[in-house]
């Protein structure tokens, strides 16, 4: 009887994707794994989203009491174009005992948030970053500074050009039956409206940029999709406007379309590049 041998019960060894291919790329952990090493439940998310809220608040609080002790200096500095266009005599009214007091109140809450928004656009960038990938996380600096500037640049050319332009729109129907005495209330909350408005809408180079980095939009589409853009554009300074005249509408869509054209520029210089694949 001839004897048969027992199989060896080794399991044979798996080679390594090395072995295998040697020249076979490795992962990037800089560009195909997140820093986090995990999802984020969503009351995970909310915890977060309440953190970097409270935070804003605490920064924009810090800079309202920084402004309250120059409130003063602010307050002649909103009201110069108001009174330039009021003219000799002409003047803002209230007649609430307090609508003078909340004005101030008010003046000193706009100052603190321009003096915080590099805070709170870190505090924005810092709740949207756990989704990026690390090397995305790299655009942390260019963003905060660029939105702050932006930010700061659009309120600005509100208060320097646009409001002087819808102000002065009003103040023409005076004639000598008509007697213009605008209240502080409604007069403030326009301004505040279009000095946030700008605000926001100076932020399109900062959110192109961010958007053509990670690959979203391209400086082909913006480019490819420019009439589109440009009848957006005319219909949202239509809403923002609240004269409603042409010249306004022209000086509100005019840097919004040179805006646009400033993000195409973006999206072209810093765009992400499409990788080439080389095959032997």
């Amino acid at each position: 009887m001839a004897l048969v041998p027992f199989p060896s019960q080794a399991p044979e060894r798996v080679p390594d994707d090395d072995e295998v291919d040697p020249d076979r790329k490795q992962p990037d952990p800089d560009l195909d794994e997140y820093e986090g090493g995990g999802k984020m439940s969503f009351l995970e998310h909310l915890d977060e989203l309440r953190k970097r809220i409270i935070w804003s608040v605490v920064a924009v609080g810090v800079g309202f009491l920084i402004a309250c002790f120059f409130i003063q200096p602010l307050f002649d500095f909103i009201m110069q174009p108001l009174q330039a266009a009021l003219g000799p005599g002409g003047a803002l009214i209230f007649t609430e005992p307090t609508e003078a007091f909340v004005l101030y109140i008010k003046i000193a809450a706009i100052g603190g948030l321009m003096m915080a928004s590099p805070a709170v656009m870190t505090q924005v960038w810092l709740f949207i970053a756990p989704g990026l990938y690390q090397h995305e996380k790299k655009l942390a600096i260019p963003f905060v500074v660029l939105s702050s500037i932006c930010f700061i640049a659009g309120a600005a050319f509100s208060h320097f050009v646009v409001f002087p332009l819808t102000w002065n729109f009003f103040v023409s129907f005076q004639s000598p039956t008509l007697k213009f005495m605008p209240r502080i209330e409604p007069t403030f909350a326009l301004y505040m409206k279009m000095l946030l408005a700008f605000g926001l809408v100076f932020q399109m180079p900062t959110v192109v940029l961010f958007l053509a980095r990670m690959g979203v939009v391209t400086a082909r589409f913006l480019w490819r999709n420019i009439k589109y853009a440009v009848l957006i554009i005319f219909v949202v300074a239509a809403v923002i406007t609240p004269s409603g005249d042409m010249w306004t509408q022209t000086a509100m869509a005019g840097p919004m379309i040179g805006l646009y054209f400033i993000s195409i520029l973006l999206a072209w210089a810093f765009g992400k590049k499409k990788r080439t694949i080389e095959e032997d």
